[in-house]
């Protein structure tokens, strides 16, 4: 991904909390030069110094025999707003787009026993939704069993984590307040979220 010095967005924490909470992501694999893209909810882990998403497609899906021994790229990307040239204090500009966004490249490890696929299962259930693990927990065996043949369970351990704020940087400090205050009074939520990002930044 292309990230001007002035985009870079360097602090690990603060990339894998991005993810967490943009965690529907998008994973892309190549077969014989054609890109593949899955859009999936991830599970976002850091262990030591290593970061780590999980996840699991249908077995029917044709990516999920591609994403064995080969490259994967996911990207995590939600919010993001269109900037107009009015916030800018000389005429002379145009508009642009201001977002956030992660690459993370690894290569994928299938998790094959029923055991390892039950456990990431439960986790994703935890994460997005942990009132539901108990009806999930009463669901016959069987039919568990069966579900569990029809996906395939990965994780991958990043080995290259790119990240880009893209958020007005450039811009002087009198235009990012006139941005921010135009998208905080916007109703749209993508919108909210971009000035609440710009609030955090560095004067």
């Amino acid at each position: 991904m292309f990230i001007p010095s002035v985009n870079k967005f360097e602090d690990t924490d603060e990339i894998v909390a991005f993810m967490q909470r943009y965690s529907f992501a998008t994973i892309i694999t190549a077969k014989d030069g054609i890109p593949i893209a899955t859009h999936l909810p991830f599970i976002i882990t850091r262990v030591d110094d290593k970061v780590i998403l999980k996840s699991h497609l249908a077995k029917a899906n044709p990516q999920s025999e591609d994403i064995v021994n080969n490259k994967s790229l996911v990207i995590f990307t939600e919010p993001h707003a269109y900037i107009s040239p009015k916030n800018y204090e000389k005429e002379l500009n145009v508009p642009t787009w201001n977002y956030l966004a992660v690459h993370a490249y690894g290569n994928c490890v299938i998790l094959d026993s029923e055991e390892e696929k039950a456990a990431l299962l439960a986790e994703t259930i935890k994460y997005y939704e942990a009132d539901y693990l108990k009806q999930y927990e009463s669901l016959s065996d069987d039919y568990k069993h069966k579900m569990m043949k029809g996906i395939v369970a990965f994780q991958i351990i990043v080995d290259d984590l790119q990240a880009k704020k893209k958020l007005s940087q450039n811009r002087s400090e009198k235009e990012r307040e006139h941005i921010v205050e135009s998208l905080g009074k916007s109703e749209d939520k993508s919108e909210q979220d971009i000035a609440a990002y710009m609030k955090q930044l560095p004067k």
